[in-house]
Order: structure tokens, then C-alpha cells, then sequence
């Protein structure tokens, strides 16, 4: 004879929830949100940091080079 195990739940009893155990996964869609974030941010900084070299190139090759008219 096989003996299984009854549990009994009695009717207006709270269920007890362990929170430590329960963890909160993030959905789908706020880890999409944060990589589009990332992605983002990261493309903004590469086009502010591309200008900034590009405009530091610029004044330091008109500064060494004046320009001299001819007449």
C-alpha cells in the first residue's frame, strides 16, 4: 500500500508566502528597455567624443598654419 501525503488547507486561512525565496525576475520588456538604453547612450557619447577630437584637430591645424594672403 502506498502512502501519499494529504495536505489539508482549512478555508479562510492566509497562504503563507516565504518572500525570501521568491525573487523578482525582470520582464522581457525592461531588459530590452535597458539595452536600448544602453545602446543609446553608448552612440551618444562615440558621436560627442568624435566631435570634440574633431574640432580639437581642426583648431590645431589652422592655429600652426596662419593663412597668408597674396596681396
Amino acid at each position: 500500500m502506498n502512502k501519499s501525503k494529504i495536505k489539508v488547507i482549512k478555508k479562510g486561512t492566509p497562504k503563507v508566502v516565504d518572500k525570501k525565496t521568491k525573487a523578482v525576475r525582470p520582464t522581457a520588456k525592461t531588459q530590452v528597455r535597458e539595452m536600448v538604453g544602453n545602446v543609446t547612450t553608448w552612440v551618444s557619447e562615440f558621436q560627442h567624443r568624435k566631435s570634440e577630437e574633431t574640432k580639437v584637430a581642426l583648431d590645431l591645424l589652422f592655429r600652426s598654419h596662419p593663412q597668408t594672403n597674396g596681396a
